[in-house]
């Protein structure tokens, strides 16, 4: 899987704008919209990850200091991203707290970053609050009615029969 690529699929589709810029160390993906703005590093093991992160943070930042001083409030959002794939879960516990680091930017650093799914839930800090309904086999006509429960059954029957809106009116009216 192409980190890179899935984090900026995954970002555009959230309304960031994006692009890409070769940093020191690779590429980087560097995404903007309204309210923050920031980078994403890959990292092929937690070793290099853990040993330059800072630096890539430093370089990402002073390349696009004339953007980030033109940004006004923007500026105090500024994210660092920090993914590697590797699986090692010790190193991935000091990868996480990559995290309490609080100079400069603030952080998401994740370890076994291997599907789009790990991905996902890496970037959900930056992702807009998304609902999963949980869809199954239900009667939803009981569940309609036990989520109306403090209006009159009458009503509720009127409703679902597709009576007209005068009729319901009526009843509600008549039992208020």
């Amino acid at each position: 899987m192409d980190t890179l690529t899935q984090a900026e699929i995954l970002l555009r589709d959230a309304q960031y704008e994006t692009w890409t810029w070769t940093g020191s160390a690779g590429s980087v993906t560097c995404f903007e919209n309204v309210a923050l703005m920031g980078f994403v590093h890959v990292f092929d093991t937690a070793d290099a990850l853990l040993g330059t992160w800072s630096a890539n943070q430093q370089v990402a930042l002073a390349r696009h200091a004339a953007s980030l001083r033109g940004a006004g409030a923007k500026a105090w959002n500024v994210y660092s991203v920090f993914l590697t794939p590797d699986k090692d879960a010790r190193r991935g516990r000091e990868i996480e707290r990559i995290e309490e680091n609080f100079s400069l930017t603030r952080k998401i650093a994740r370890a076994s970053i291997t599907t789009p799914d790990d991905v996902e839930k890496a970037l959900l800090p930056l992702l807009s609050i998304r609902s999963k309904p949980l869809l199954g086999a239900s009667n939803f006509e009981t569940r309609l009615r036990t989520r109306l429960k403090d209006i009159p059954p009458d009503a509720v029957t009127a409703f679902l029969n597709e009576t007209t809106p005068e009729e319901i009116a009526r009843i509600l009216g008549a039992t208020s």
